[in-house]
């Protein structure tokens, strides 16, 4: 398989991809807690991940990875109360990412895949495509942008043999079952189930309250239990998250 990451091309064989009008991925995570079992790095990993095995199956290009941040939220990251966790403001992140797709554009590529990892960075992903198109779009009409959370691809039908008590969701599933699956899948060495442990899920109100307290987050910071995450479960779910961006990729971004 020829090599995807952009880190790993020379500027003359990168030149010549983008000019072949190869879709470049940008993973974008966060170093964030998932708990003892886990490294902070998950979300970043991840993304990256999938970004290159949805570029090897399309011919694209996998810019290197964002491994910061939004602010990790208590219902759905277990908040910034953790050592380690480590974040950006809002605008930060807007404004970096902007400014990659601007010289994603400027090298020549019209096709921009964001792969998000970390739930909390959604809305602001969206904010940086917003403002790139509205500052390039009348220059380079043919840009298009696409942002996408990974785990959308993988639906209920593959999910629920997984989780005979029931899947949770996807915000109470960090640092729980999915992540840890695909982190067995693909980085073993980086999971140490001994220290799995047995909190959640957690029970949240339906409001969040600043500052900061932790109030509801289980004292490990994984929401939902880990308990029974197999690489072969990683395996089936990055697989099935692949097979189906890269056709959402080859859809959108599709001659004409």
């Amino acid at each position: 398989m020829s090599e995807v990451l952009m880190s790993r091309l020379s500027w003359p064989e990168y030149a010549r991809r983008i000019a072949g009008g190869a879709v470049v991925f940008l993973p974008v995570g966060a170093l964030e807690q998932h708990g003892p079992h886990l490294p902070l790095g998950v979300d970043a990993m991840l993304s990256t991940d999938v970004a290159v095995g949805v570029a090897q199956r399309v011919g694209g290009v996998v810019a290197a990875p964002l491994n910061y941040g939004y602010k990790s939220q208590a219902r759905c990251g277990g908040g910034q109360c953790f050592p380690g966790t480590t974040s950006l403001d809002a605008q930060t992140l807007i404004s970096f990412v902007q400014d990659v797709i601007r010289e994603l554009v400027r090298h020549g590529a019209r096709n921009i895949v964001l792969v998000d990892g970390h739930y909390e960075n959604q809305w602001f992903l969206t904010e940086a495509c917003e403002l790139a198109w509205r500052e390039l779009g009348a220059s380079t009409p043919e840009l298009r942008c696409m942002r996408t959370e990974y785990w959308d691809f993988c639906g209920i039908d593959v999910l629920d043999p997984m989780f005979p008590g029931g899947f949770p969701g996807f915000a109470l599933e960090h640092a729980a079952l999915i992540e840890t699956s695909m982190m067995l899948h693909l980085h073993p060495e980086l999971v140490d189930l001994s220290l799995l442990p047995d909190d959640g899920p957690a029970e949240f109100p339906v409001y969040d309250m600043f500052p900061q307290t932790g109030h509801g987050v289980p004292p490990s910071g994984v929401l939902s239990s880990a308990r029974g995450a197999k690489a072969e479960y990683g395996a089936v779910i990055f697989e099935t998250v692949c097979k189906g961006l890269a056709a959402a990729v080859g859809e959108a971004f599709k001659a004409g």
